[in-house]
This record gives C-alpha cells, sequence and structure tokens, in this order.
C-alpha cells in the first residue's frame, strides 16, 4: 500500500509498505483523508524533540471502516465513516488513575512516537475508532485538532460570565473559540494574521486583535472596563505569547497552556502569588471533546472549507510540505486525499 514517510529532515516521500492484517479486537480503516498538523512540520522541519524518525507522520483521520476483527463491537460495522482518538495510554501512569488518559505519562501519539496514519489503511484497537456519523468524511479528518481546543476550554471551566482570550488562531485556537462562544463566553482572538482573525469572529470570537499592529493591553483594558480577561489560552507555544498570558490575564484568573514554547518563558513569578493565578496545561483531548466536535460539525456552521488552505495527493505531498514550511503563518491544514 501507499504511504507518506518524513525519512529525515525536510525529506519526505511517498513509499510502500504492507497493508495491515487484522488482530482480534482491531478495525481495519482505509483512509480517505489525513491532515498534516504543527507537530508534523516541527518533525519535517527536525525540530520535534518527542518524534522516533524515520516516521510516518498523521494523526488527524478521515476513514471508512474497511474490516472488523474478531472482539470489535457490532456498533462499530464495515463502510461506517469515522475519525481515531490517535492517543495511547497505560492504565498505569498517575494520570490513567486519575481518569486523565489523554495526559497519560507514556503516551505514544500517532506520527510522532509511533507510525501515523499517513497510508491508505491502519488497523487499530477498536477503542479508538470513533464514529462520525453522517459527517462526510472529510470534514472527519478536522475532528482531532478542534477536540485539542475544545479540551482547554473544559481544562479552563470556561462560563457564561467569562471573558475569554484565545491568542493564536490556527485550528487548535479556533477549536478553543468555537466552544468558548458555545459556553456562552466573551470571546477575544488574537493573532498576527487579519485573515485568520475575521475567521475567528465568524467561528464565534466577539473581538479580534492582531498583536502585531495592536497595543493588546490598552484593547483588553476596554474591553474588559479594566479588569482583564477571566481566561486566557495559549495557543501558539512561545515565549512573547507565554509572558502576555500571564501578563494581560485578570487577578484570580486561569492560564491554559497549549502550545509548546521552543524556549525556556522567564516570568515575573510575582503576579503568580499577587494575582492568585491558576495556571493549567492541556494536553490532547477527550473521547468527550471528539464527541463535542462531531456535534458541532454536525450543525453545518463549521467554515469547512475555509480551515481547509490544501487538498493534494501523496504524491502532491512533499511540495505542499516545502510550501507550508515557507510560510507557516498563512496555513490552516493540509489535507492529503487518499481516495474516499
Amino acid at each position: 500500500m501507499k504511504a507518506i514517510k518524513i525519512l529525515a529532515d525536510r525529506e519526505l516521500s511517498v513509499v510502500e509498505m504492507e497493508k495491515p492484517v487484522l488482530k482480534g479486537g482491531e478495525v481495519l480503516l482505509r483512509l480517505a483523508y489525513v491532515g498534516f498538523c504543527g507537530s508534523d512540520l516541527s518533525t519535517y522541519l527536525g525540530k520535534n524533540p518527542m518524534v522516533h524518525m524515520p516516521v510516518v507522520p498523521g494523526h488527524e483521520v478521515g476513514a471508512v471502516i474497511e474490516q472488523t476483527a474478531d472482539g470489535v463491537p457490532a456498533t462499530l460495522r464495515p463502510g461506517m465513516t469515522v475519525t481515531v482518538n490517535p492517543y495511547t495510554s497505560c492504565g498505569g501512569c498517575a494520570s490513567c488513575r486519575n481518569g486523565r488518559v489523554n495526559a497519560c505519562q507514556h503516551n505514544e501519539t500517532l506520527g510522532v512516537q509511533r507510525d501515523g496514519a499517513m497510508r491508505e489503511y491502519i488497523a487499530l484497537p477498536w477503542e479508538k475508532v470513533i464514529p462520525a456519523g453522517e459527517l462526510p468524511v472529510r470534514q472527519c479528518a478536522l475532528i482531532e485538532p478542534m477536540s485539542v481546543g475544545f479540551h482547554a476550554v473544559a481544562r479552563a471551566q470556561v462560563t457564561d460570565i467569562d471573558v475569554v482570550m484565545v491568542i493564536g488562531c490556527g485550528m487548535v485556537g479556533m477549536g478553543a473559540v468555537v466552544r468558548a462562544a458555545q459556553r456562552g463566553a466573551v470571546v477575544v482572538a488574537a493573532d498576527v494574521d487579519d485573515e485568520k482573525l475575521q475567521l475567528a469572529r465568524r467561528m464565534g470570537a466577539a473581538h479580534v486583535i492582531n498583536t502585531l499592529t495592536e497595543d493588546v493591553h490598552a484593547r483588553l483594558q476596554g474591553i474588559t472596563g479594566g479588569l482583564g480577561p477571566d481566561v486566557v489560552i495559549e495557543a501558539v507555544g512561545s515565549a512573547p505569547t507565554y509572558q502576555m498570558a500571564v501578563g494581560e490575564v485578570a487577578f484570580t484568573g486561569r492560564v491554559v497552556c497549549i502550545g509548546y514554547a521552543k524556549t525556556d518563558v522567564s516570568f515575573q513569578t510575582k503576579l503568580f502569588v499577587q494575582k492568585e493565578l491558576d495556571i493549567r496545561g492541556s494536553r490532547n483531548a477527550l473521547p468527550a471533546d471528539f464527541r463535542a466536535v462531531i456535534r458541532y460539525m454536525e450543525r453545518g456552521t463549521c467554515p469547512v472549507d475555509e480551515l481547509i488552505s490544501m487538498e493534494v495527493s501523496p504524491e502532491e505531498a512533499p511540495e505542499a510540505m516545502r510550501r507550508w514550511a515557507e510560510a507557516p503563518g498563512k496555513v490552516f491544514r493540509v489535507l492529503v486525499a487518499f481516495g474516499s
């Protein structure tokens, strides 16, 4: 079968692999669409310290069930449109024992610590296969990244009395914008790209701030009556945006961090104490987050076509990745179509 593999820094190729043979309790999926995400781009650029190279990338999946093995529940049937929970959980670490399997200490994500889904077929344990109802299979490839943003909003315990600032309007940040707006919060989206900000407004942001051209502090003070946002969700992963989150959040506010900063970050730690902040990490997503995204997308209000920057064949994937590497801020998602 055809697959895409990152062989080394800036070296991505189409290769041939053996079609998987089902084991008990597994489901064989025929991949229709698989998305390249930010972690795949980091792997391609040689900047992902967690990856095991060479690797088949991809964990954002739109697929159809091809076959089921013994031990698979009857609720999963050939022909069903599905997405995938791409994380593993060991069952024994502190996170798993506390029911937060998304943050398993020994997690192995598809396309990072183990070969991913950027291929024609993949066999997975049935527990990792999530039915997507009547959603078009193409849309299913957007569910996982949006679920990460949904999970961050859950970690922030957002309610309808909150002002929520989301820093970074990529796919994950857009998920946070949508979910916070669904919960009734006043959402402030911040990014350096005006096109992304206008899309964030259409997806539920009440206010938008271009952090390159506007006075972020003055805008936030005006929006919040001088108090600052109750919640700041950091979805970029850089030292300046981490510092912005802590500096701008209201006293007794909540800061939720999704992005991995690539360098050390210096803080005025007195703000942690003076503001009595809750600073929380948010990693991956739980099954409930996936279901919430599916329900949102079933309503038909998600601007799917605007979130898909490029749709390419496997043979076109190397050139698409090269173009993304040259202009990362202009791309939401690159979908590789393996055939639907």
